[in-house]
């Protein structure tokens, strides 16, 4: 009989990390806040259920670090003023197709009218995001147009990717692109 020698564990925070929340982001899209759980999540990126904890905090902590938000804007608000509807328009857009359908913020939408705690998350969300825009977007009224930004960002996935509705639903990426840099446009540069 050979004695097999115990499995090191490996330690890399990082990868965890990375681990972690590719495994929230397919969790909370396939079941929703509500029904995916700190367990399955755990499961999925191969990590006991205290290490998610110790690297999150709560479950609200992880769907906040999973949904694309303020990390991202560092890559898309930079850059010429000028061009900053653009940018948004493109960056929205490219997210939204590329997620199936299965993107947490869809699934945060979906929910939002029917659950107080998916508000809050919003509401989070929202504020996490608001310092990185307000960078970018200046005036007297900033706040106030990155609100609007914010809610017309909801209407279009409301509209495109949750009830589908047409012609928004089939309307070419490219020209959903068009539509939006100008519709930002307005609202963010006046």
């Amino acid at each position: 009989m050979t004695e097999e020698t115990p499995r090191k564990r490996v330690r890399d925070p990082e990868a965890h990390r990375a681990a972690i929340l590719d495994a929230a982001r397919r969790a909370f899209a396939e079941h929703g806040y509500d029904r995916a759980t700190i367990r399955d999540i755990a499961a999925r990126a191969g990590v006991t259920h205290g290490l998610v904890m110790r690297h999150f905090g709560s479950k609200e902590q992880l769907f906040i670090a999973a949904v694309p938000g303020p990390r991202d804007l560092a890559d898309v608000l930079p850059g010429d003023p000028a061009t900053l509807p653009e940018r948004v328009a493109a960056a929205f857009v490219e997210r939204m197709e590329n997620a199936d359908h299965a993107d947490p913020f869809i699934t945060l939408v979906r929910s939002a009218p029917s659950r107080e705690k998916a508000a809050k998350l919003y509401d989070e969300m929202r504020r996490a995001s608001l310092d990185p825009y307000l960078a970018s977007v200046t005036g007297p009224d900033a706040e106030e147009r990155v609100d609007l930004l914010a809610a017309h960002l909801i209407g279009v996935t409301f509209s495109r990717y949750v009830v589908r509705s047409e012609p928004l639903a089939t309307m070419s990426p490219e020209r959903l692109t068009d539509h939006l840099a100008r519709t930002l446009r307005a609202i963010l540069l006046g």
